[in-house]
C-alpha cells in the first residue's frame, strides 16, 4: 500500500522564518522490519504523529565508483541507483531520509576522485530515486572547486527535489532547511570542521563551519520558526579512528547539554568524515552518532598507505521519534537503530548486513565488527538495537 507523503521545505532565512517551494511525492507505509529487535511500546514509536528518521554516511564516488555507475548506465552518463538498491527499501520507507554528500558536482567530464572529488550530476536524481529527502553537504571537500562547485551542486539538488544543509548561495540560506516528517517540521542543520581550501573572501557563509555557539543560535532561530525538531549533522573527528575523538566528545557534550525554552536545543547528532563506522551513544538524553561511515566509496588507503576495508563500511542510523507529551515539549526518541551496511566493491553495491540474506560465512565478521564499535559506548544500555 502506498501512503502520499507531503513533503514541504522551508529555506531559513537569518531568523529562519521564510517558506520556500513545496513538494509532494510518494512514501511506502512505514513497515516494522523483521529482526531481533522487538517492537516498540504501542504509546511510543507506534503513536499518532510518531515519525521514523534514517540517516546514512558518506557518499565519496572515487574513479572505479564513476567507472561501475558509468557501467550502469550502459556508457551514457552515469547511473548510481542500481549502487543504492539494497537500502532503498529502507530509506524510502522512512518518514524523512538524510545524505551526506561529501563530494560536489563538476561541471562537465572527466569526473574526479580524491583528492578533489568533482563527482556527476547524476548523483543527485539517484539520490532522490533511493528516497533521500535532504543531503547534509558541509564537509571537508565543499569546496573542491570553489564556489562555482558549491553553486552547481545546489542547483542540481535542487533540479533533482532534494534538499540541503551545510553549503549555500547566500547568507539566507546558510542557517540549513525545514523539512516536514509526517506532521512534524523538522530542521536540518549541518556543519563542517574544516575545508580543503579556503573560503571564499566575499563569501564566508559559502560552506558552514563548526562553531558551538552559531549552531546553537542556528537551532534556536529553527525552533523559532517552527521547527520541532532539530538534527544537527556535523563532519567532524579524525580519519580511520573507530573511538570518537576529544573534540567530538566534548562538543557533544556542550550542545546537547544546551537548552531553552523547557526543550534540548538539539535534538539528535549525526557524525561523518572518520570513513569508518564509530560509536552510538546517548549524551545528556540525546543520541549521538559520532560516525556513520562512508556509505559509497571505492578501495581506500589509511594514513599508513595499507589498503583499509573499513572505509567501505558504515551504518544506517534509524530513529523513531514519538510526539511530546504536552505542547511545546520534547520529541523523545521511542526507538533507536543501526543498520550496519558494507558497499562491495566488486559489485559496486551497497548491501544490507541485517538482513538475513547478507549474514554468510564471509559477512558476519564485518557485521561483527561494525557492531562493536557502534556499541562500544555502552549504546546498548539506552536501547539501541541492530535492525534490518
Amino acid at each position: 500500500m502506498i501512503a502520499r507523503r507531503q513533503q514541504v521545505s522551508l529555506v531559513v532565512t537569518a531568523l529562519l522564518a521564510a517558506a520556500a517551494a513545496c513538494q509532494a511525492h510518494q512514501r511506502e507505509d512505514q513497515h516494522t522490519p523483521p529482526g531481533r529487535a522487538a517492537p516498540a511500546a504501542p504509546n511510543a514509536a507506534t503513536a499518532p504523529g510518531a515519525f521514523t528518521l534514517v540517516a546514512s554516511g558518506g557518499i565519496l564516488p572515487d574513479a572505479s565508483v564513476l567507472e561501475r555507475s558509468a557501467f550502469d548506465a550502459g556508457g551514457a552518463g552515469h547511473d548510481f541507483r542500481p549502487m543504492l538498491e539494497g537500502v532503498k527499501d529502507i530509506v524510502s520507507r522512512a518518514d524523512l531520509a538524510l545524505c551526506h554528500l561529501g563530494t560536489v558536482f563538476g561541471a562537465s567530464p572527466p569526473y574526479t576522485g580524491a583528492p578533489d572529488y568533482k563527482s556527476p550530476p547524476e548523483l543527485a536524481p539517484s539520490l532522490a530515486a533511493a528516497g533521500y529527502d535532504s543531503c547534509s553537504t558541509a564537509s571537508e571537500h565543499a569546496l573542491d572547486d570553489g564556489a562555482d562547485g558549491v553553486r552547481r551542486t545546489l542547483d542540481a539538488l535542487d533540479e533533482a527535489g532534494l534538499r540541503h544543509a551545510g553549503s549555500a548561495r547566500g547568507e539566507v540560506e546558510a542557517r540549513g532547511t525545514l523539512l516536514q516528517a509526517g506532521r512534524t517540521v523538522v530542521a536540518h542543520l549541518a556543519y563542517t570542521d574544516g575545508t580543503n581550501d579556503d573560503l571564499p573572501p566575499d563569501q564566508p557563509w559559502a560552506v558552514r563551519v563548526i562553531d558551538e555557539k552559531r549552531i546553537v543560535e542556528d537551532a534556536r532561530a529553527a525552533r523559532q520558526a517552527g521547527a520541532e525538531v532539530v538534527v544537527v549533522s556535523l563532519d567532524w573527528g579524525q580519519a580511520w579512528q573507530d573511538a570518537p575523538d576529544a573534540q567530538q566528545l566534548d562538543l557533544a557534550r556542550k550542545l546537547t547539554a544546551s537548552h531553552a525554552g523547557g526543550r534540548p536545543d538539539v535534538d539528535l547528532i549525526l557524525g561523518s568524515h572518520a570513513h569508518v563506522p564509530q560509536a552510538y551513544e546517548k549524551v545528556n538524553g540525546t543520541w549521538v552518532v559520532y560516525g556513520l561511515g562512508d556509505q559509497i566509496a571505492g578501495a581506500a588507503t589509511d594514513d599508513s598507505g595499507r589498503p583499509n576495508p573499513r572505509a567501505n563500511q558504515s551504518t544506517l542510523a534509524r530513529f523513531t521519534f514519538s510526539p511530546p507529551a504536552r505542547p511545546g515539549g520534547r520529541w523523545e526518541v521511542a526507538r533507536a537503530e543501526f543498520v550496519p551496511e558494507v558497499f562491495d566493491l566488486d559489485a559496486g553495491r551497497v548491501v544490507n548486513l541485517g538482513k538475513a540474506i547478507a549474514r554468510g560465512a564471509d559477512l558476519q565478521g564485518v557485521r561483527d565488527r561494525i557492531r562493536t564499535a557502534v556499541l562500544s559506548r555502552g549504546a546498548a544500555k539506552d536501547g539501541l538495537v541492530m535492525g534490518e
